[in-house]
């Protein structure tokens, strides 16, 4: 067993980068820096403008808003000035009612809110709001993480000033980790120490079950539960395992007003690491402690990979959280730390260079395929059978391999990311 003071830090970490979210998280993290710079402030702003780096822009374009049946950054600006409170952080939008969407819908009209892709900034996660009224104004910024805000001013005095010369801000207080790390701590902790992930499973799960209730983005999840596609996938574990992580993301996707418990600041790779692990535990009745230790396997393997790719990437989160539900379900299969690493390996054989193309509807289908591909590395695994170095860009060792894959996603993929923005901006030609 790993000692204490390292515990610690490494469940810190999980508790800061696991937690619950409202909606998309880029659109949230805007209506987060847009409500700050209100309270801030005092008072209702005239004007808002915002300044946003390439991949929030891309992220925040085309999802559903919770609870107001529209898409995009305008309304999200809108309600973060109207009924935001930051201290709900990526919850920013939860008191949302009726009468403030309506409210939001007339500030848009005004033509209020000025949106605007900051050209300056090798930041991917970067967003700049400066609200003015006729008493002054205020200017937030928010830098590196969803919710790490590195700035604030009002009529030109610096109240906050966190920035880090040249990018995003570093924590050096992060544990720096590595997949023997990861694994020992999963399987060793005490169980009390590590039992809050079962939240996880709490919030996402719910999510599936609020999908049934409506009918959200493309309806993945549901139809995988009906006739046909039972006659295609049968009613098996591995179509229980596909409807109920593409059902979560249905709805979140879609707009329903209900938080799901995110991982590194995306709620998509939060339910990916979740409800795949989940679903397969209660079928294969594994203990409670199998399905915690499987669930923080999971999750931390999914934030061990986003320490060297970034919040933000032209790589799809699907690849990452669906690297970490693989390593949960080998666990839950009965597998050592061996074979978890196969099916890390076989993961990484298959699912790299899928690009992310932003937050959408469509994001499902994504985790569909990467969900799928986790089930099939998993059982791999457990048969022997794994990737060798001969081919592609696996390596012997395990952490070797995710670096490449991490390097290809935060590094050679950049280009990707800015012709997908491009392409995603200059539709209809």
């Amino acid at each position: 067993m790993q000692d204490k003071a390292l515990r610690d830090r490494i469940t810190a970490l999980i508790k800061k980068n696991v937690v619950p979210a409202i909606g998309c998280t880029e659109p949230m993290a805007v209506a987060l820096c847009t409500a700050r710079a209100m309270e801030e402030l005092g008072c209702r702003p005239d004007k808002i403008s915002v300044s946003l780096s390439a991949n929030i822009l891309k992220n925040a374009m085309g999802v559903g808003i919770p609870g107001t049946g529209m898409i995009g950054l305008p309304i999200a600006v809108a309600l973060g000035a109207i009924i935001g409170k930051s201290v709900y952080n990526l919850e920013v939008l939860k008191d949302v009612t009726p009468d403030a969407i309506e409210e939001g819908k007339r500030y848009i009209g005004e033509k209020r809110i000025d949106i605007l892709q900051k050209k300056d900034t090798a930041e991917k996660l970067y967003i700049e709001v400066t609200v003015t009224a006729v008493s002054g104004y205020a200017t937030v910024i928010i830098s590196g993480s969803h919710t790490n805000i590195v700035y604030i001013e009002k009529d030109g005095k610096t109240i906050v000033d966190r920035r880090k010369e040249g990018g995003d801000v570093e924590d050096l207080e992060d544990i720096h980790l590595d997949m023997r790390t990861v694994y020992d701590f999963a399987t060793t902790a005490p169980q009390e120490e590590i039992r809050f992930i079962l939240a996880t499973m709490d919030y996402n799960m719910n999510a599936a079950k609020e999908a049934l209730k409506g009918n959200y983005g493309h309806n993945l999840g549901k139809t995988i539960d009906r006739p046909l596609s039972q006659g295609i996938f049968g009613k098996t574990i591995f179509s229980k395992i596909i409807a109920k992580t593409a059902s979560a993301c249905d709805a979140r996707m879609g707009g329903a007003l209900i938080p799901v418990m995110s991982n590194s600041g995306s709620g998509n790779q939060g339910i990916c690491a979740t409800n795949p692990v989940a679903v397969y535990a209660m079928e294969n009745e594994n203990t409670e402690e199998e399905l915690i230790r499987a669930l923080t396997l999971s999750h931390l393997t999914a934030i061990y990979i986003k320490q060297s790719l970034g919040t933000l990437s032209a790589l799809c989160g699907c690849v990452v959280a669906g690297i970490g539900s693989s390593c949960g379900i080998t666990y839950l299969m009965g597998g050592d730390y061996e074979r978890v690493c196969r099916s890390v390996k076989n993961m990484i054989a298959n699912l790299t260079g899928m690009i992310c193309d932003g937050a959408k509807p469509s994001c499902s289908l994504k985790i569909s395929s990467g969900v799928s591909t986790a089930i099939l590395s998993a059982l791999l695994s457990m048969e022997g059978k794994c990737v060798s170095s001969a081919e592609g860009i696996v390596d012997d060792s395990v952490d070797c391999s995710i670096r490449n894959l991490t390097s290809i996603g935060a590094e050679a993929m950049g280009k990707t990311d800015d012709m997908v923005l491009d392409i995603m901006t200059h539709k209809g030609c």
